[in-house]
């Protein structure tokens, strides 16, 4: 038997493929979607994965310092230390800063941490060039992202940090760049007052002594000890907010991705209803280009099956054409959004799975003209 769909492409061949392109684009924008909550994903566990803690203590009644100001004393580490069942205990800030360049400030995000401490959050798997930091003051390493190149001098605040390392994909919860300094560094950037300042609360009896403050004690719990357990203790006699490494990972993708995530969402099914629409617009007016040709094979005996079946085989492979089109876009330009789209094949196939439901749906319109088509219609011309 004629394969009637396979002809009807055949004869309008470029208009098939312009219009399963267009769709395309559509349906490439939608796993693009995807991909931006996948990379959010993967952004917010980086810099968890990295430092590799079991315990994060920070100010009481507070989230912790990626969802909301935390404030703690450094020597709270030595506390956390000799409590039972720590292995090691560091303490760390993190703070928003610009980073000065000649066309644009770089809007970062600097991990400060002690560099003689036994948690480094540099993963030495990330440092594509130069090394760690080896001392107290005036050392920076930046991610790849930030332009910046080894030995470049950097201003923050009054002086000049050298760059000494530079490391690829390592970026916050939100997306900005990384960067490492010392945690003394990154005291006085966050937490020191200007002179006056001092001078002027001197004068009201207030001593400076946030110097000594930072955002977070992180801390490792030795083998064999049940970290919630510790963690109990620690939140008994400490008096401070503490979350295990999987209760700071629902934080951050729970509290801070979990509107983005939704509103990704939202795009994303608003954009398969619209490409749903467009396909039964498109095979719409398909069907009603061939109206006289449908009304002739009705005439002629053509049971309405047949016709039926290449209305829905023609929408079948324009979703299927589509859906290639759009998978070729995706990995084409997924690499020059500003911030990290992962592409998943379980993503694209359950796509796919929509694109075939929604083809199926979008050949009904056609399938409804076809049945109420006029043989006679043939005749009159």
């Amino acid at each position: 038997m004629i394969d009637l769909a396979k002809r009807d492409i055949e004869h309008t061949l470029g208009k098939f493929l312009v219009t399963a392109m267009g769709v395309g684009m559509l349906l490439g924008i939608v796993l693009i979607m995807i991909g931006v909550y996948r990379g959010m994903m993967v952004d917010a566990e980086i810099l968890l994965d990295d430092i590799s803690a079991d315990l994060w203590i920070v100010q009481e009644d507070t989230l912790g310092p990626f969802a909301e100001s935390s404030r703690v004393y450094e020597d709270l580490k030595d506390i956390i230390y000799v409590m039972e069942g720590i292995e090691t205990s560091e303490a760390m800030t993190f703070q928003n800063i610009q980073l000065p360049r000649p066309e644009k400030p770089v809007r970062v995000v600097a991990v400060g941490y002690d560099i003689r401490g036994l948690i480094n959050p540099v993963n030495p798997k990330r440092l594509i060039e130069g090394r760690d930091i080896k001392n107290d003051h005036y050392e920076i390493v930046v991610t790849d992202k930030t332009g910046f190149k080894l030995d470049d001098k950097i201003k923050l605040g009054r002086n000049f940090y050298t760059v000494v390392g530079i490391t690829h994909s390592t970026v916050s919860n939100g997306g900005d760049p990384l960067v490492y300094i010392s945690l003394k560094d990154a005291q006085d950037l966050q937490f020191s007052y200007s002179n006056k300042e001092i001078q002027n609360n001197e004068a009201r009896g207030v001593k400076n002594s946030e110097t000594f403050v930072v955002n977070v004690i992180v801390a490792r719990v030795k083998t064999g000890y049940d970290v919630n357990d510790v963690a109990k203790e620690i939140r008994k006699w400490q008096h401070k907010s503490v979350y295990t490494a999987a209760q700071q990972k629902m934080i951050l993708t729970k509290n801070l991705i979990e509107k983005s995530a939704k509103q990704i969402g939202l795009f994303t099914a608003i954009l398969i209803v619209v490409s749903t629409i467009i396909i039964a617009l498109i095979i719409y007016t398909m069907t009603l280009e061939k109206m006289k040709e449908i009304s002739i094979m009705k005439l002629m005996g053509l049971p309405n099956l047949l016709i039926i079946s290449m209305i829905v085989k023609e929408t079948l492979l324009l979703g299927v054409f589509a859906f290639i089109f759009g998978n070729i876009f995706s990995h084409l330009t997924y690499d020059k959004f500003p911030k990290r789209i992962v592409l998943e094949i379980p993503d694209a196939w359950a796509l796919f799975g929509v694109v075939i439901i929604a083809s199926i749906l979008a050949s009904f319109v056609g399938v409804k003209k076809v049945i109420s088509a006029d043989p006679s219609a043939a005749i009159g011309g």
